[in-house]
């Protein structure tokens, strides 16, 4: 259905792609693989028309194509649901759909009747009869956005549906309905090149699967002769014998102690304590208010009632800058939306937290500020050209290693990571791992949220887990209630003795 053959793509200084191939077969599930910055958002932006390669072919039902731009290759049925989706959140579904593609009367006007019909038309056979046409997408949640995203393919009848990361922000029961209109697309005969860093939805959902390397094609297997293992040390170069790192806590003295902690509607009599040395992991259902106790903590969302206890003292956090003073450093999951500033260096970045620690007088000490980051970006291995690298240019992993800089600039002792390994691949993964336990082993305190229980029970030396903004239990590694089944048991409102 659609192949590349000798694809090179560079870039000032660096070649993101060097004679790259893949080729997707009619009605496939292909799955595109490979650590952050092995190439793959360079592969897919080519095949969209958003890059011109300076060498190879790209080939449609076995004619060669050349696409100056995405509505080039979107004509020639290439679609691409990104993983921060291209909705306009105020304007009504109809319109998010026929985005670009307007269908006109006779008489020149928008012809909406139709649309209507043809948009219900494709999201109910997306499995979504029940959305209404008219409603302003912004309203949906992310999981019926990302269906209004893939109804736009089923429109233009693509022959190739490219989804980057589809499931990174979506909860359990989202995700089932995605894997199950990736099946309804795949038996209309429609392509699928299937982006993802978790590797069991590559086993559960795909035919083959293509490991991409520092811009170069490793391999192209079926999925049925392939295992973890190989597929693994084909995306980083090498064996990974311990996916999560643990290394046995040195439990200290209690930092940070939260007692009956309230916020309407989220955060619901929350009490706990987190000890220097350990990694405290916060595990539970989406929307079991894990996330908004740690905004509470850190002073982001107003606090109803409760009272915090940093080194045994009482704190007010009224807001974030009086947290970071207490010494509360917190990693937000949305890293592009709050945690960096895109447009800006690297090395601004890492100084964002902590301004103050750079200024001399006035004004702030470049030559003390690149010092810092280049032994930041030593000590992280962040790999970027230089600390004046745009941070938005980096890939995702490589992003949140600069979060974590930005905040070791400020010396704190309460570290709060929400899903840190959130859409960066399995190397990266490891290399995070690897940095809270070195935060950890300073005596310092490292607070992780986290939906992915194999994450939770690698690298937790204690697990809170919550429901419905209520702490359910707090389980020690040494527990017997320290595994799969007793987590998820309180995480559905069960009783773990």
């Amino acid at each position: 259905m659609v192949e590349i053959k000798n694809v090179t793509k560079k870039f000032p200084g660096v070649v993101a792609m060097r004679n790259m191939h893949i080729g997707i077969r009619p009605g496939e599930i292909h799955g595109l693989v490979g650590e952050n910055g092995a190439g793959k958002s360079t592969l897919i932006k080519v095949l969209t028309g958003v890059h011109v390669p300076e060498e190879g072919e790209i080939f449609i039902d076995g004619q060669r194509v050349s696409f100056r731009n995405p509505v080039h290759a979107r004509d020639a049925g290439i679609v691409c649901v990104y993983q921060e989706l291209n909705i306009v959140p105020m304007l009504p579904v109809v319109d998010n759909v026929f985005m670009g593609r307007k269908i006109k009367n006779r008489f020149g006007l928008l012809d909406y009747p139709r649309m209507h019909k043809e948009a219900s038309e494709a999201l109910a056979m997306l499995g979504n009869p029940d959305i209404n046409t008219r409603q302003e997408c912004g309203k949906l949640g992310i999981g019926l956005q990302q269906m209004v995203e893939i109804s736009k393919a089923v429109i233009v009848d693509a022959k190739l549906l490219i989804m980057d990361e589809p499931t990174s922000s979506l909860g359990e029961q989202e995700v089932k309905q995605l894997m199950a209109t990736v099946r309804k697309l795949k038996d209309q005969g429609i392509s699928i090149l299937f982006v993802s860093h978790k590797l069991e939805e590559l086993f559960d959902l795909c035919d083959r699967v293509t490991v991409m390397r520092d811009g170069e094609h490793i391999l192209t297997e079926d999925m049925s002769v392939m295992t973890n293992e190989r597929l693994i040390q084909a995306m980083v170069g090498r064996t990974l014998d311990n996916l999560f790192p643990y290394v046995p806590g040195n439990k200290g003295d209690c930092i940070l102690k939260v007692e009956h902690l309230n916020v309407t509607g989220s955060v619901k009599d929350v009490s706990f304590e987190a000890y220097g040395g350990e990694i405290l992991a916060f595990a539970g259902l989406v929307g079991a208010g894990r996330t908004e106790t740690m905004r509470a903590v850190f002073g982001a969302d107003k606090v109803d009632g409760g009272d915090i206890y940093i080194h045994g003292k009482k704190v007010n956090l009224k807001n974030p800058g009086s947290a970071i003073r207490s010494g509360i450093a917190f990693l937000t999951e949305d890293r592009k939306g709050q945690g960096l500033v895109l447009s800006q260096a690297v090395k601004t970045n890492l100084i964002l937290a902590n301004m103050k620690r750079f200024q001399n007088g006035p004004l702030l000490d470049w030559k003390k500020i690149d010092e810092n980051s280049d032994g930041l970006i030593k000590t992280l291995r962040i790999k970027t050209p230089t600390a004046g690298e745009i941070v938005g240019q980096l890939s995702g992993g490589n992003q949140q290693k600069v979060v974590i800089g930005k905040w070791i600039n400020c010396h704190t002792d309460i570290y709060i990571f929400d899903e840190p390994t959130r859409g960066i691949d399995v190397g990266a993964k490891i290399e995070v791992y690897n940095i809270m336990n070195e935060i950890a082993a300073q005596g310092k305190c490292v607070i992780m949220v986290s939906s992915e229980l194999p994450e939770v029970l690698g690298m937790a030396d204690r697990v809170v887990v919550m429901r419905e903004g209520r702490v359910m239990a707090t389980i020690d590694r040494d527990s017997k209630h320290f595994n799969q089944e007793d987590i998820m048991k309180a995480a559905w409102g069960g009783q773990v003795a």
